[in-house]
């Protein structure tokens, strides 16, 4: 009996041992973001603290979806790194300038290009023209309610801006964890994802 004990006993910290190193990569990296902050670190982007933002239930509707389609949600996404943009269906000429930034930040990624996700949430039912849709293919586009998002994304009260001035990043764990200022530098974002990525084992 005290032998069969101690078999179960090596087995429990061997299986523990194994989930230690199978999530140290993750633990490491959520540390490195959001607790270890070392002198000359820099981000261009503005860093939230996903504790103060949950990410709510986003009963979003997928662009040409039927209304009996099951609705979806920014945790469908979960695993990959989400640039998220928001914008009524119109997209005029700040909302295009973001969509196409968004698009070559990912492409400007090379082979850590499929770990990020495009996403524009759309606040309203104006039709979207379909060469804009053509243009900017791959996005993931939906229609959900602003006031959900008005209560959860963080702007920039200072300079008065509204989020739809704003890129805003989600990690793999779905945390909002970063937000780009109005007119962000494309150029500086870059920089701030390619560290991301390289320092990250997540998503």
């Amino acid at each position: 009996m005290e032998k069969t004990d101690k078999q179960t006993s090596r087995g429990r910290w061997k299986l523990l041992l194994v989930l230690a190193v199978c999530a140290a990569p993750m633990i490491f990296s959520y540390l490195a973001y959001y607790v270890i902050k070392p002198a000359g670190r820099t981000n261009y982007g503005t860093i939230l603290d996903p504790r103060d933002y949950p990410m709510p239930k986003l009963a979003g509707r997928l662009l040409g979806a039927a209304p009996t389609d099951p609705t979806v949600g920014l945790d469908a996404y979960k695993g990959k790194w989400l640039m998220v943009q928001i914008d009524s269906g119109a997209c005029e000429r700040d909302c295009q300038k973001r969509m196409y930034d968004i698009r070559q930040l990912r492409v400007a990624q090379g082979k850590e290009m499929d770990r990020i996700e495009r996403v524009w949430l759309i606040t309203d039912d104006v039709p979207i023209d379909t060469a804009l849709i053509r243009q900017y293919d791959g996005a993931r586009m939906l229609k959900v309610d602003p006031a959900v998002l008005k209560t959860w994304l963080p702007v920039d009260k200072e300079n008065n801006t509204q989020i739809s001035d704003h890129i805003y990043l989600i990690d793999p764990l779905g945390n909002l964890m970063m937000r780009y200022q109005k007119n962000a530098d494309a150029n500086k974002i870059k920089k701030d994802l390619s560290k991301l990525l390289r320092a990250s084992a997540i998503g």
